[in-house]
């Protein structure tokens, strides 16, 4: 069954590094659901393992025999990996400008739910809201076995902490898998924000709640990637305790 969304545009952001050997698989995946009209834009950072070179092939097959104007695949070529924020704030930036009516972020390591996206977006669509999150935090989410003790504590620490700070209710505020309205994402302002790295996440769901957005988690399973290595460093991890802190005392002034 295909998803008839009467003409609305959902552009899934994929922001890719060294990520040969899954974007493949992930692609697959991703046209491969059942939401008429979808498209996966990918944001290479100059990979050196090729990962830039697989996707312009991978778009070249799945964008072969559509009519003139439509593509069901795109890649956005960066030179400078200078974070993931500013992967996504690239991404999502042609996106709208494309005409993307909901916006979805996913990683390309395969540990975001594919198959969770048609139930975001119908959660969106049916409620209205400007965002959705796949959750690992609330009833029904659940995170890997794979990962160890020390990372799962870290991972509910650093959301526990976040949420603290900038008293929100979004209990999976770090998470990386969302759908955002085109509307939502226009009223940010994606090019306001500071964050490189991970903390990306927090600054994007926090300054969607203050300009007066709702938000829904929905749960998801959490897998642990299959292939490469995870590019959170230590200098990450330090930009991710700092932004929450910035953004409350900027709040606070403002």
């Amino acid at each position: 069954m295909t998803y008839d969304l009467g003409g609305t545009r959902v552009t899934v952001v994929m922001p890719t590094y060294n990520e040969a050997p899954n974007l493949p698989r992930m692609a697959e995946l991703v046209l491969g659901l059942p939401i008429d009209g979808l498209h996966l834009k990918v944001v290479d950072d100059s990979s050196p393992d090729g990962t830039g070179r697989i996707a312009e092939e991978l778009a070249e097959k799945y964008n072969a025999h559509l009519p003139a104007g439509r593509r069901r695949m795109s890649v956005l070529h960066r030179t400078e990996k200078d974070g993931l924020g500013r992967a996504y704030v690239a991404g999502m930036s042609a996106a709208l400008e494309e005409g993307a009516e909901y916006v979805v972020q996913m990683d390309a390591d395969g540990s975001h739910p594919v198959e969770a996206v048609p139930r975001m977006l119908g959660t969106a669509m049916a409620s209205g809201v400007g965002l959705v999150v796949g959750s690992r935090y609330v009833e029904g989410g659940s995170l890997d076995e794979e990962w160890g003790r020390h990372r799962v504590l870290l991972s509910r620490f650093a959301n526990r902490y976040a949420r603290t700070v900038l008293g929100t209710k979004i209990r999976d505020i770090t998470a990386g898998f969302n759908l955002w309205s085109a509307a939502t994402l226009r009223d940010i302002d994606l090019a306001t924000l500071d964050s490189a790295g991970y903390s990306f996440q927090v600054e994007l769901k926090f300054k969607a709640v203050r300009a007066g957005h709702s938000a829904v988690e929905i749960p998801i399973r959490f897998e642990e990637r299959t292939e490469g290595v995870s590019k959170m460093s230590l200098a990450t991890q330090l930009e991710s305790a700092l932004v929450p802190l910035r953004l409350r005392m900027r709040n606070r002034r403002d």
